[in-house]
C-alpha cells in the first residue's frame, strides 16, 4: 500500500466515523470508519518503514566511488 492509498483510507474513514449518520441493520458504518482509518495509518507507518531506508542514503548524498584497476598478466622481462 502506497501513501496515497494510505491517505485515501484515513479519509473515507474519517468521513464514514465522523459525517455520516446512516444506519444499516447488522452494520455500524461509525466503527467500520474507524477500522479503515487504523488500516490508513498503519499503511502510512509500513510505507515509512518500507521506503526510508532507500531514501536515507540518498538524502546523506552517499557518493558512488567507482574505482578501475589494470592488471598485468604479461611476464616481466
Amino acid at each position: 500500500m502506497g501513501i496515497g492509498a494510505s491517505i485515501f483510507l484515513i479519509a473515507v474513514g474519517l468521513i464514514l466515523a465522523l459525517a455520516v449518520n446512516f444506519d444499516i441493520s447488522g452494520l455500524d458504518i461509525n466503527v467500520i470508519g474507524w477500522i479503515l482509518v487504523a488500516v490508513g495509518i498503519l499503511g502510512l507507518i509500513m510505507t515509512a518503514l518500507v521506503f526510508a531506508p532507500r531514501r536515507r542514503g540518498v538524502a546523506r548524498g552517499a557518493d558512488v566511488v567507482e574505482e578501475r584497476r589494470v592488471y598485468d598478466d604479461r611476464e616481466p622481462l
